[in-house]
């Protein structure tokens, strides 16, 4: 038997290797622990004068810059946090990663400028935080932006340079849009490795807790003019679930050029996302165009090992939104390229009506066919791509919706005056490079598909020469009101395909514009 000195001596030694090498599986071994005890919802610390708190009130709740997390170190990389208040009632447990130790962040409310609000420091001082932003000088190297904001169940934002935040990405979903309800996995625990001087990356890792699910996740963040973040996760199932959302996004769609305004408005467009984008695993390119129904509504992809899915926003130009305050034309497509197989699934995209743009309306998640028994790991590892560049996951050959256009159908009349028939119309503009090429009496077709809820009037293929592209132009009645009308369509030369698939769903007691 060894000395206790020895043996203490042993117990250090192994503590400084653990913490050096503090890894994925340090935090996969804690999700494992949860798996095997019962759920316990995170219980809240906050006052009732922080509870109540309005939101013009809650947000007068400052960071200081000079106690931001490594303020005084070399490293470009500083984190600040967010105090807890209104519906962000409940702390979650911060920690810092060295070489030689893991130390947990603890609450000091010097590091907050409460304005006016009279808080008591002392009624507040141990409980905790409600997340943290990541801090780093994306646009000036004189100052600190954020550029990463952790706050809330298990959801995050990211930004590159000359970006501001929009569509939103979430650790995983669980049953989202079935009637039973939806489950909200949270991330209970943090821990951020003290990046080097010359680091230009963060190390991030995070515990997920929930009902019917734990979680360990790595998160490495690269700013740049795109940010990049290399995500890998393990995850284990407490309990089935009837639908697993994996590598989730969220946005917010609620008009644009494929959808009018129901009211008179400046803004030609208001949304973070305009489209689903998907490769599928045989080198399809898929573009869904977002709506904003009547009605909850959930469309499926079939995919198999698919290369890629985002929420994009297509549309760079101020002209396009018009909004000097929210700058919609700033706001990054957010892309997922998931890394090795993932196998059978669907990528499902839901659509949740919104009177406004409060609301953020738009789920994407990958859902795999086959899910782990309760117990079992799952692994999906993936990067995430928060861009203003929607095209280059498309390639330099294959060419793009830049826009689709809904409004009333109309004919006309022998003295060239048009006449609205009660038909929808859309119109369907497809440019890029590959087009762009072509002579425009080059014999472009389209591969269109309409299913049996819609009267085809007129179908027109048309060269653009303002785009160099080309327009399909689109005339058709609805059936049955009650159901959806679903179209897909992409450009091909004999038998090369040059475009993107365009697929298109006008959603159930759409009112025909006039």
């Amino acid at each position: 038997m060894l000395p206790a000195a020895l043996c203490l001596a042993c117990t250090t030694s192994l503590f400084s290797v653990h913490a050096l090498a503090f890894s994925l599986d340090d935090v996969a071994s804690q999700a494992k622990e949860l798996l095997d005890k019962p759920y316990v919802a995170p219980a809240s610390t906050l006052p009732n004068e922080l509870r109540t708190l309005q939101f013009a009130d809650y947000q007068k709740i400052k960071a200081r810059e000079d106690n931001y997390q490594w303020a005084d170190s070399k490293t470009p990389f500083k984190l600040s946090f967010y105090h807890q208040g209104m519906h962000f009632d409940s702390p979650v447990k911060l920690n810092e990663v060295t070489a030689t130790s893991v130390n947990e962040i603890k609450y000091d409310p010097e590091r907050f400028d409460f304005g006016d609000l009279k808080i008591d420091k002392g009624a507040v001082k141990d409980i905790g935080y409600a997340g943290f932003r990541v801090m780093y000088p994306i646009n000036n190297k004189d100052h600190s932006d954020e550029i990463m904001s952790l706050l809330g169940a298990s959801y995050f934002r990211v930004i590159g340079k000359d970006q501001v935040y929009g569509s939103s990405a979430r650790g995983l979903a669980i049953d989202t849009a079935l009637p039973s309800g939806e489950e909200f996995p949270y991330f209970r625990e943090f821990w951020i490795e003290r990046p080097k001087a010359e680091d230009k990356h963060l190390v991030i890792f995070a515990l997920l807790d929930s009902p019917r699910a734990t979680g360990a996740y790595r998160f490495i963040l690269r700013p740049g003019k795109d940010a990049v973040v290399d995500v890998q996760s393990r995850v284990f199932l407490r309990d089935n679930v009837n639908k697993l959302g994996v590598a989730p996004l969220t946005s917010m769609f609620l008009y644009g050029p494929s959808q009018r305004s129901s009211k008179p408005n400046y803004r030609p467009a208001l949304h973070d996302a305009n489209g689903l984008a998907i490769h599928t695993g045989n080198d399809e390119h898929i573009w869904r165009p977002l709506n904003n129904p009547q009605n909850l509504a959930v469309s499926t992809f079939e995919v198999d090992n698919p290369k890629g899915f985002g929420l994009l926003q297509r549309g760079r130009d101020f002209a396009q939104y018009e909004d000097l305050d929210d700058r919609y034309e700033q706001r990054p497509s957010v892309w997922i390229e998931p890394k090795g197989d993932w196998g059978k699934g669907k990528v499902e995209l839901v659509e949740i009506p919104t009177p406004d743009e409060t609301n953020d309306n738009i789920v994407a998640f990958f859902t795999p066919d086959e899910q782990p028994k309760p117990g079992e790991p799952m692994e999906f590892d993936y990067r995430m791509h928060w861009t203003k560049d929607e095209r280059a996951q498309l390639g330099k050959d294959t060419a793009w919706v830049k826009q689709t256009m809904r409004s009333a159908g109309e004919v006309k009349q022998p003295n060239l005056t048009r006449k609205l028939d009660g038909s929808i119309a859309l119109l369907v503009d497809f440019q890029g490079p590959s087009l762009a090429k072509l002579k425009p009496d080059t014999a472009v077709t389209s591969n269109f598909s309409v299913n049996d809820n819609a009267e085809l009037l007129d179908n027109q293929l048309q060269y653009n020469p303002a785009t160099k592209g080309w327009r399909l132009a689109l005339r058709f009645k609805v059936k049955d009101p009650k159901q959806a009308v679903e179209m897909r369509a992409a450009l091909v030369e004999g038998d090369k395909t040059l475009s993107e698939t365009w697929s298109y769903q006008l959603p159930p007691n759409t009112v025909t514009p006039q």
